[in-house]
C-alpha cells in the first residue's frame, strides 16, 4: 500500500489487547504506523518497564512504527478556575491524573518517546471553561513551558483541538497557534472534533486559515450533526467532514505526517458468532471509509 501520509490507527480503538491491535493494524489494514494511547486497560503513561518492553517486542514483531505518544497531558482542570463541567463525565482512556502530576506525566512521555522511537507527544489545554479569558494567558504560558521542555529532548508537542477542552474549534486552534509560537509546538488537527461546534466547517473554512507548517498530526473521525444541533459520531465517510477535500489539500500543501484513525464511533456490528468486539468492528468499518476517501483523493493505491 502506497500513501503519502503516515496512515495509522489508535491502538485501543481496536482492542486493549496490544498484540491483537497490532496484528489487525499490520496484517488486516496493511499499516506501517500505529498511534499508542492505552493497552491492557492502562493508559500508555502508566505502563511499567516490563509492559513497555513487551509492547516494544510486539511492535517489532509486526514491524510497526509509532506516530506519537497519545498522552492525556493537560486533560485536567486548570487550578483556581471554576470546576469544568466537562471533566468528570469525559472518558480519559484510563488516565487519572491531576494538575500537580502534569510535570511528571510530561517527563514520563519523554521516556516513552525514547522507548518507542517517536518524536511527538499529544497534549490538550485543560478541561473547557465557560469563560477562559481570565486564565488564557497562564494556560498559554504553561503550554510554552511544556514545549520548551520538549525542545530540550528534540521532541514536538502536538495539541489536539478537543471540544471538551479550551481549544476545540478551528478558530480557537488558529488563535492558539498565533499565541504559542514555539517552533516545536504544533496542532494535532482534528476536523471531526472541530465539527462538533455549531456552524463549524473544518474543511475548507478552518483548514485554509491554519498555518500549514504548524500542523504536526491529524486525527480522522467523522460526525453527524442533528437538527437539534447535537452531534453523534459516524464512520469516516459517513458524516459531514469533507475528507476527500481535506486529503487533496494535504497533498497540495505538502503534508506528509500522520493521518491516524480515531474511530470514536461504536456502531459497527461484529459478525454473528464472532469473538470480535464492537470497537474493532467499528474501527474496521471506519478504516474502510478512510481508505475509500484516500483513494478518491488520489492519496492511496
Amino acid at each position: 500500500m502506497s500513501c503519502p501520509f503516515r496512515l495509522s490507527v489508535i491502538n485501543d480503538e481496536i482492542s486493549q489487547d496490544f498484540d491483537h491491535a497490532c496484528s489487525v493494524a499490520a496484517n488486516d489494514f496493511g499499516l506501517s504506523w500505529i498511534e499508542i494511547r492505552g493497552m491492557w486497560n492502562k493508559n500508555v503513561t502508566e505502563l511499567d518497564a516490563g509492559e513497555v518492553d513487551k509492547a516494544r517486542q510486539i511492535l517489532e514483531k509486526y514491524k510497526l512504527r509509532v506516530t506519537d505518544i497519545a498522552s492525556p497531558l493537560f486533560k485536567v482542570n486548570w487550578p483556581g478556575a471554576p470546576q469544568s463541567k466537562e471533566g468528570p463525565r469525559r472518558d480519559q482512556f484510563h488516565a487519572d491524573f491531576d494538575f500537580k502530576q502534569q510535570d511528571k506525566v510530561l517527563e514520563r512521555c519523554f521516556d516513552l518517546c525514547k522507548a518507542f522511537q517517536t518524536d511527538r507527544i499529544r497534549c490538550f489545554d485543560f478541561w473547557r471553561l465557560e469563560d477562559q479569558k481570565p486564565y488564557r494567558a497562564a494556560i498559554n504560558d504553561k503550554l510554552r513551558e511544556a514545549a520548551r521542555a520538549c525542545a530540550q529532548h528534540k521532541l514536538i508537542l502536538v495539541l489536539e483541538n478537543e471540544m471538551a477542552c479550551n481549544t476545540g474549534s478551528g478558530p480557537e486552534a488558529i488563535e492558539l497557534l498565533n499565541q504559542v509560537r514555539e517552533p516545536n509546538f504544533m496542532l494535532n488537527w482534528d476536523p471531526g472534533n472541530a465539527a462538533t461546534f455549531a456552524a463549524e466547517t473544518p474543511y475548507p473554512d478552518d483548514y485554509n486559515k491554519i498555518p500549514k507548517h504548524r500542523i504536526g498530526h491529524c486525527h480522522a473521525k467523522d460526525t453527524i450533526r442533528k437538527p437539534d444541533g447535537k452531534f453523534e459520531w459516524a464512520p469516516v465517510g459517513g458524516g459531514i467532514i469533507d475528507w476527500v477535500g481535506q486529503f487533496k489539500a494535504f497533498q497540495r500543501d505538502g503534508y506528509n505526517l500522520a493521518v491516524s484513525l480515531e474511530t470514536h464511533w461504536h456502531g459497527g456490528k461484529p459478525e454473528p458468532g464472532s469473538t470480535m468486539g464492537v470497537p474493532e468492528a467499528s474501527t474496521r468499518a471506519s478504516m474502510k471509509g478512510l481508505k475509500a476517501a484516500l483513494a478518491k483523493a488520489g492519496a492511496i493505491c
